[in-house]
């Protein structure tokens, strides 16, 4: 089993305890792994549950994405307008 399938189970067992408003530990996340059948080597569970220790995991999954505000509307992007002001130079 890659390592990607075992940390998607570590992720997806800490988004299940956070949605049950459960506290992310070792042994919770092992307690899914071991209910959906999945085998990870036993530092998976701890390297996710200390990672996770002091992280608020619904901030973290609200901040996904958000990389400032969008462009307002009928603005140029910037390659554009430095292209246009090289022709009104030159």
């Amino acid at each position: 089993m890659s390592s990607t399938v075992k940390e998607l189970a570590c992720i997806s067992s800490d988004l299940i305890l956070h949605s049950d408003e459960v506290t992310v530990t070792e042994d919770n996340i092992n307690t899914l792994i071991k209910a959906g059948s999945v085998n990870v080597e036993p530092f998976w569970p701890d390297l996710f549950a200390k990672a996770l220790d002091n992280v608020n995991t619904g901030s973290l999954i609200c901040s996904v994405g958000a990389g400032g505000p969008a462009p307002a509307a009928g603005a140029a992007p910037a390659e554009e307008e430095s292209g246009s002001k090289e022709r009104i130079r030159g």
